[in-house]
Order: structure tokens, then sequence, then C-alpha cells
């Protein structure tokens, strides 16, 4: 047991856990900029470009991630940390931008009639007027596809062996077999995905909080 608690194996845990944030924070910033743009995509009154939004979203979402993790790895042959970052940001760029897309929808179409007839272009509109309000419905549905974005990231190892925490725990897994090795191993790596991802909600709690307030 001293053993497994050695300095040297919490490091290696510690770098597959950078690695896990890492890839998180690539993926979940890359796919809210396209989820946001696919949003506004199939929302718009170009019905070209709504039906090649629309088509995207429904296909890439009722595949499972798993299997773009596979296409993208070994179709395009691309190096793993690079196909793993592709193939989370195609499949959450189109969860997202559902998400996104219902979150403006939920704004009263009033207030962008509103903007347009004080002189706001469509894009002001948008970003000024209902954006803000927008975010702040579709908050919580975010943060828990954000959440869903670290936790999956454990696939990376298993398709693609990329060292993630959870890669690291099975690299290490193999070194040990006693039954309560195993579970303190097992603890760890739950705890660490627990941690962050629980950072993650209560920042978004603080934010949800400070916006009522403000909006009071």
């Amino acid at each position: 047991m001293s053993d497994l608690l050695a300095p040297y194996n919490l490091k290696f845990l510690a770098q597959g856990l950078w690695t896990t944030i890492y890839l998180s924070f690539i993926i979940i910033v890359l796919s809210t900029i396209f989820g946001m743009i696919l949003a506004v995509m199939r929302n718009g009154k170009n019905k070209i470009v709504k039906l090649i939004a629309s088509i995207y979203i429904e296909f890439v979402r009722n595949v499972p991630n798993l299997l773009w993790i596979f296409i993208v790895f070994l179709v395009f042959q691309l190096q793993a940390t690079i196909a793993g970052i592709t193939a989370f940001t195609i499949f959450t760029s189109a969860a997202l931008a559902e998400i996104i897309r219902g979150g403006l929808n939920a704004i009263d179409q009033g207030q962008t009639e509103a903007g347009l007839s004080q002189g706001f272009t469509q894009f002001q509109v948008l970003r000024i007027i209902v954006l803000p309000q927008a975010i702040r419905k579709m908050l919580p549905s975010i943060i828990s596809q954000f959440v869903t974005v670290v936790k999956d990231t454990s696939f990376l190892y298993s398709v693609i062996a990329l060292q993630d925490l959870f890669g690291k725990s099975q690299i290490l897994m193999g070194k040990y077999f006693e039954t309560s090795q195993i579970f303190t191993l097992y603890f760890m790596v739950a705890a660490a995905y627990f941690l962050v991802n629980f950072l993650i909600s209560s920042y978004s709690r603080h934010l949800s909080k400070k916006w009522e307030q403000s909006a009071e």
C-alpha cells in the first residue's frame, strides 16, 4: 500500500490528471465556439445553411462519441492527442449547439424586434440583448455537458492509448494486484474526477447566483 502512494506514483497520476484537464479545456473552448456557430446557423433564415447545420447536428449527436474517436483516429490517421480533441469537438459541438439553440429560442422574439427597431444589426442584437439572457437560461445544461466531457475523456486510453488520468491508472494497475491496492487506486482516480467536476459545478452555481443578484 505504501508503495502505491509513493511520490513517483502520485506524480504519474498527476501527469494524467493534467492531461485530462488540458484536453477537456481545449475541447470545451473549441466546442463552445463551433456549437455557437452551428446554433446560429440552424436558427438562421438561409435554408441551405440551416439544412447543413441541422444535418450535422442530428447526425453527429445520434452517433456514439466512442465511434467518432475510432473514425477520426483510424480514418484520418491523426496523432492521438489531436485525434482525441478533434473527435470530442465534433461530438460536443453538436450537443452544445442544441443547448445553445434552445437557450436562444427561449428569449422572447419581441426583444429581437425591439433591438432591430432601435437600429442595431442582427449580430448586435444577438451579442448585446439575446445572448446574455440566453446564457443564464442554458448555463446548467452547458455545465452538465462540460462535466460529461471531463468524464468521457476516460474513453481515450482504451481507444487510442492516450494517457489521461484513467489511462495512467490502468498502467499503474498492472503493477498492483491486492484488493486494497486496486480499491485505493480507483478511489484516488474517482476522487480526482469528482474534485474537477465539483469545482466546475460550484463555479457554475456561483455565476448563476451572481447573475440573479445583479438582475434584481
